[in-house]
This record gives structure tokens, C-alpha cells and sequence, in this order.
């Protein structure tokens, strides 16, 4: 029987990889620039910027190989917007339209 200190680095390493799944979208490639409510950046309102991660995530999950599997609730998003800016945005509900949060202190302007 393994000794319970293995167990609790199986632990630590699972919720480590987990929470180090990170997807990087970039509003301006091919598929995501031919949204119709992808926002222009990290200006527009927190509402606006949510309606469109929203979006891009379900067309990614479209696309995606397993798309009732793709982006669980608790994956992060680093999204560049079209005019240049980024912000990381979190998954909070699978399956609400507007199921994606902006995570606070994030954004940040065109570099």
C-alpha cells in the first residue's frame, strides 16, 4: 500500500496541471475575427467582453475533437482582442451562453 505522502503529491501535481490549462485565443485569426460581437478590447464594457469570449469559446469547442468535453468550468482563457489588447478571462459555467467572466486586473492594453 503506498504511504499517504504519494497520495498527496498525486494530488498536488493533478490540481497543478489542471489549473495550468491555459487556451490562448487571439480574436484576430481565422475563425474567431468573423464573430459579429467580438468587442474591440479591453475598453469595451465587462457585459460586451463576456458575450464575446462566450462566442469564441463555443466556436473552440465547435472546432474541438470532443466539444461537450472541451473547456470545463474552471479553465482560463488568455484572449488577445482585435484592437491589440488581452485579458484573461475564466470559465465559470460550461453551459450558459454567457458562461465566461473576466478574470479583474487582467487586462491589459496593446503592448
Amino acid at each position: 500500500m503506498p504511504r499517504p505522502h504519494i497520495w498527496l503529491w498525486m494530488l498536488v501535481f493533478v490540481t497543478y496541471a489542471a489549473a495550468a490549462a491555459t487556451v490562448v485565443i487571439n480574436a484576430m485569426d481565422a475563425p474567431y475575427r468573423d464573430l459579429q460581437r467580438t468587442p474591440a478590447g479591453v475598453q469595451a464594457s465587462q457585459e460586451d467582453r463576456a458575450i464575446g469570449a462566450a462566442q469564441m469559446v463555443a466556436l473552440y469547442r465547435a472546432r474541438s475533437g470532443a466539444p461537450f468535453s472541451a473547456l470545463p468550468a474552471g479553465t482560463t482563457l488568455e484572449v488577445t482582442w482585435p484592437d491589440g489588447s488581452s485579458e484573461t478571462l475564466r470559465i465559470v459555467d460550461p453551459l450558459s451562453p454567457t458562461g465566461v467572466v473576466p478574470v479583474k486586473g487582467t487586462q491589459r492594453e496593446k503592448r
